[in-house]
């Protein structure tokens, strides 16, 4: 055979190889793509290919994958799974290869309340952190203690503030706190001084939540009513002025500022600034406190 033909032969096999192995990364990407269908069919939309494939069909493929090649991605994926299956062991076993990691941490939590270890799972969540699994847990808290929840809510602000978290997730949690501190002062003597820290504390966590998300009506709100309750209404008068410039169209922000005129003994303008509020959201519930104040 000629050098043209051994040329020739050796691109023919060069091209078969490569095609090979093409087919086979496609293969390989269609199968990982199958396997996270199924993996995921819990969370599809009824009627949709994913729903129709067996999530024990992906699990499969995955733990496939995890003996070829390990990957982050594919125990996470097995740890959720067998959690869902409710083997809280497979689960730990996968959640434990992971590298340390938020998504660890919180597997990790998960794991631990499925064994009814609460406190455990509160120590992970909050490593995570998981804001979501630690405000639902203080809201437990907070139904038989508000300060316990109150306490809780506390350790995650601290710890999101260490991770330098988006300023407006630690703003919702001030925010929880501050509901909390309220929920707290209330089941003290009223009059008390124990009462007034409370409400203190409650009014220095919505101001807190306003600082770090200035275009936030709702928290801006939040601590308006709190320095009213406080008979601050300059204070109260500022705050609920700066929810009507984050959003013109607050009803809640505009009546709050009638409920400040009226107490201030304008009522010509407590009924103006009721008559905007009205248009915007009749049903908004400044616009019905100032409704009954007007009476």
């Amino acid at each position: 055979m000629g050098p043209q033909g051994r040329s020739a032969r050796r691109f023919a096999f060069l091209k078969a190889a490569i095609g090979a192995t093409v087919g086979a990364l496609l293969f390989a990407l269609g199968a990982v793509q199958f396997a996270s269908d199924a993996m995921y069919a819990p969370s599809a939309a009824a009627h949709t290919f994913p729903r129709l494939v067996p999530e024990r069909v992906g699990a499969s493929v995955y733990r496939a994958l995890d003996r070829i090649v390990p990957a982050p991605y594919v125990e996470a994926t097995l740890s959720s799974y067998a959690l869902r299956s409710g083997d809280a062991d497979a689960a730990e076993r996968y959640a434990l290869q992971l590298p340390a990691s938020p998504v660890r941490d919180e597997l990790l939590g998960r794991i631990a309340l499925a064994r009814g270890r609460t406190q455990l799972a509160l120590e992970y969540f909050l490593a995570a952190p998981d804001a979501d699994a630690v405000e639902s847990a203080a809201q437990e808290l907070a139904v038989d203690s508000p300060a316990a929840g109150y306490a809780l809510e506390r350790l995650l602000q601290a710890r999101l503030g260490l991770l330098t978290t988006h300023p407006d997730v630690v703003a919702q949690t001030r925010w929880q706190m501050g509901l909390l501190a309220n929920r707290q002062a209330w089941r003290e003597v009223s009059g008390s001084p124990a009462q007034n820290a409370w409400l203190r504390r409650a009014m220095g966590d919505f101001e807190a939540a306003v600082a770090l998300a200035p275009l936030s009506e709702r928290y801006a709100i939040a601590a308006a009513n709190q320095a009213d309750l406080l008979g601050e209404r300059s204070r109260a008068t500022s705050l609920f002025q700066h929810g009507v410039d984050v959003d013109p169209s607050s009803a809640d922000a505009i009546a709050g500022l009638g409920v400040m005129a009226l107490q201030g003994g304008d009522r010509a303008s407590a009924l103006a600034y009721l008559g905007r509020a009205r248009t915007i959201d009749p049903d908004a519930l400044m616009v019905r406190a100032l409704e009954r104040a007007l009476r």
